[in-house]
């Protein structure tokens, strides 16, 4: 990422996102509809452009015996996902959904704009 501007990403901790590309991207059922799965961010890392998504991306980690964990083996770990692989998702209109920023009182709404409902 560019250090000179700070971007601005629509999606922040807590929103339910869907993944539109990679392992865990939604697949047709056998009428041709998208079944959908909507997913919890956990952590937006800004400055490398990623976010880690609940259940997405999981990487198996080996690990030493340590003194906080004497045991040692192997720990399932999310690991994150580019912000370009994810959509928010829209309960109203019960899809993935872009999202438009409106200026209302000083304060910045995100609003989604298949339901234009309010984040």
């Amino acid at each position: 990422m560019s250090k000179r501007f700070k971007p601005k990403y629509n999606i922040k901790k807590g929103d339910l996102v869907i993944v539109i590309s990679g392992a865990a991207k939604p697949r047709k059922d056998d009428n041709g509809k998208f079944d959908y799965k909507p997913r919890l961010v956990k952590e937006v890392l800004v400055d490398e452009g990623k976010v880690l998504v609940e259940g997405v991306n999981i990487k198996t980690k080996h690990t030493k015996p340590s003194a906080q964990n004497t045991k040692g083996g192997i720990v399932k770990v999310e690991a994150p996902i580019h912000i370009s692989n994810v959509m928010l998702w829209d309960a109203k209109a019960k899809a993935p959904s872009k999202v438009k920023r409106v200026r209302e009182e000083g304060k910045t709404l995100r609003i989604f704009k298949k339901s234009g409902e309010k984040i």
